[in-house]
């Protein structure tokens, strides 16, 4: 029994580390979040989630890489990019639910003191 409990860890601090791999950090989860409400060009999501363009440019490279991000290329002048996210980034809601919730929830805790 032991063993098969042993296992069970392993697998699954397995499949937070896959998880952590791809949406771990301080900005993909934040930049998840802010495309939820809709498509956003290049600027208005480096103003809106507070990110400097050097980094969001890696982050959204590395989202698209994993299939949760996708870029359009507007044929504009000049040249406009939006970002959206993907059906398969739709897979997080869940997470993404749960972290709001917990998140509320200690806020309130640390805000009124509570141990």
């Amino acid at each position: 029994m032991k063993e098969h409990t042993i296992e069970s860890c392993a697998k699954a601090n397995l499949a937070i580390r896959d998880t952590l791999d791809i949406v771990g950090g301080k900005w993909k989860l934040i930049l998840i979040s802010v495309l939820r409400s809709g498509k956003k060009g290049f600027n208005e999501l480096s103003r809106e989630a507070g990110i400097s363009p050097r980094i969001l440019s890696k982050e959204l490279q590395e989202l698209e890489m994993n299939g949760l991000v996708s870029r359009k290329v507007c044929d504009t002048k000049p040249i406009t990019v939006q970002y959206e996210l993907t059906e398969y980034s739709h897979s997080l809601n869940d997470v993404l639910v749960a972290m709001e919730k917990w998140g509320y929830q200690h806020r309130k805790r640390i805000v009124q003191g509570i141990e």
